[in-house]
């Protein structure tokens, strides 16, 4: 029975991991209702419910993981329900390809489990990167094939990495990235330890480059594209970066929880206990490198690039470490605090989520304040930074608005809608009003903006926000009515206030 416990308690945890999503129809995630919203725009597409201010542009592109998957399951359970479905599709890849990487490499299950749990509401997933989590997840399966599949024949290695390579650039790029550095950096390790031959070095390193240089010239003879914003840099915060991965939610618990994963770690090393496998050393190495090396925000607009790293070595590298501790007692405390931190992180997750479930729902309510096809502007009740790094518990709420182009046929200028990463634009009419960033504007600039004063930099969507929206929604933390001659309040929860943008009489 000893056997058997940590299996079962691998198997509990994985379930109760899976509460915050399970429990609450609208994930807690700042990204999740910004992608709800353009699913309920691809189900509607092509229908006499299609909608009055955003048309559906496909092209020839990657990142289109949930725009292609929900829409056709939303035939069937609807779409609400079907874009929960691909979030908790993309929590089990996420941990099964951890563990499926393990088995390949020790043909056992040990530590990998365990520790993507632990990742499971890290930043990136826990601020709603669904593209990324979702190819993240295929792509451990996909290095798992290709380990188990290593000496066999060619055709078998070249047909499972094929469609691996079409599946990851068609669900998101950065993840076929980190799928091509890790088979790379395994590619090296076997051709260094077999000392192989120049040829066979080539041809192997060829078959894993073809496919993915097909697909990307499929995409430039095509007409497909990818927006390509300036590289963004931020050397100097990359140990904080580095220790505010583990909890999207609670910073406090990330530092924590980073320290002490990373104490475990080192105190497990100085007494020889951990052993890497195969090309274990060379990955630990690679992606530290990656993490070092890459922006904040990379090509083809992919941000927190340094942290979506930092979190594909925590699924990837354990599955090349043997852990031996150096006692039961040793491997009781190790185990213990992992479960402790791991808790920590879902007890956070789940606290958000229960908050958000009341605060997502008053949304949706208020929006019966709201005239069908109207224009909703999202302001920010404090400075807007994006992330609130002050209180993470405040982002989800940041495109919280974005709801209202699903349940108002609403024009919101903060929905995703960039060039090569959605199949969404905004029709000619009212193009003028998106918001390239997606992100929303604090208050106080909207004040400024109304009483006719400069503001530098203020964006182009906002610059007459009073002429061309119907309603503004202010999020964050309650404030007084920011302009009581031109905003009537209608609605508020304990993280929005609704107010309706009163026009000028006309003059007869």
């Amino acid at each position: 029975m000893p056997a058997a416990l940590p299996t079962l308690l691998f198997a509990a945890l994985f379930l109760v991991a899976l509460l915050p999503v399970l429990i609450t129809p609208i994930p807690a995630m700042v990204d999740y209702p910004n992608h709800l919203a353009r699913m309920f725009i691809l189900a509607r597409d092509g229908t006499p419910a299609a909608h009055p201010f955003y048309q559906v542009a496909w092209a020839v592109h990657p990142n289109l993981a949930v725009d292609l998957i929900v829409p056709q399951l939303a035939r069937i359970v609807g779409v609400e329900p079907a874009t929960r479905l691909f979030l908790l599709a993309a929590q089990i890849l996420t941990v099964t390809g951890a563990c499926a990487i393990e088995f390949a490499v020790k043909r056992r299950l040990q530590v990998s489990g365990f520790v993507a749990l632990m990742a499971l509401y890290s930043i990136p997933f826990a601020w709603g990167f669904l593209n990324f989590q979702f190819a993240l997840g295929l792509a451990l399966w996909g290095i798992a094939g290709s380990i188990v599949l290593q000496d066999r024949a060619w055709t078998a290695r070249a047909a499972v990495h094929t469609v691996f390579v079409a599946m990851l650039f068609g669900a998101h790029l950065f993840a076929l990235g980190i799928y091509g550095f890790v088979l790379g950096v395994h590619e090296l390790w076997r051709a260094w330890s077999r000392s192989s031959p120049m040829r066979d070095i080539a041809s192997r390193f060829l078959a894993l480059a073809l496919p993915a240089l097909i697909a990307f010239g499929f995409m430039a003879t095509n007409g497909g594209s990818v927006e390509r914003d300036a590289m963004l840099w931020a050397p100097e915060w990359k140990i904080v970066l580095l220790f505010t991965t583990l909890n999207g939610y609670c910073l406090p618990l990330a530092f924590a929880g980073t320290g002490i994963f990373l104490g475990i770690v080192y105190l497990l090393a100085k007494r020889g206990a951990l052993h890497a496998m195969q090309s274990g050393l060379w990955h630990a190495i690679g992606l530290t490198f990656l993490f070092v090396i890459f922006p904040v925000r990379f090509l083809f607009d992919t941000s927190f690039v340094d942290l979506r790293i930092t979190v594909a070595a925590l699924l990837i590298v354990p599955a090349f470490v043997v852990v031996s501790p150096p006692s039961r007692t040793w491997a009781r405390l190790a185990g213990a605090l992992i479960v402790a931190v791991t808790l920590l992180n879902i007890g956070s997750a789940l606290a958000v989520s229960a908050t958000y479930k009341r605060e997502y729902q008053a949304l949706i309510d208020s929006l019966g304040q709201v005239k069908k096809g109207a224009r909703i502007l999202a302001g920010h009740s404090g400075d807007g930074t994006d992330p609130p790094i002050h209180d993470l518990a405040d982002y989800p709420i940041y495109h919280a608005v974005t709801l209202a182009v699903a349940y108002a046929d609403a024009f919101v200028p903060t929905l995703f809608t960039g060039v090569g990463k959605q199949p969404i634009v905004v029709k000619p009419a009212h193009r003028h009003l998106a918001a390239p960033d997606g992100g929303i504007i604090a208050t106080r600039l909207l004040r400024k903006i109304a009483q006719g004063m400069p503001v530098e930099g203020a964006p182009p969507y906002a610059r007459a926000w009073t002429k061309e929206f119907d309603y503004l929604y202010v999020v964050g933390r309650p404030v007084p009515n920011p302009l009581p001659d031109v905003l009537t309040p209608l609605a508020a929860a304990s993280r929005f206030t609704l107010y309706r943008i009163e026009k000028p009489a006309k003059a007869d």
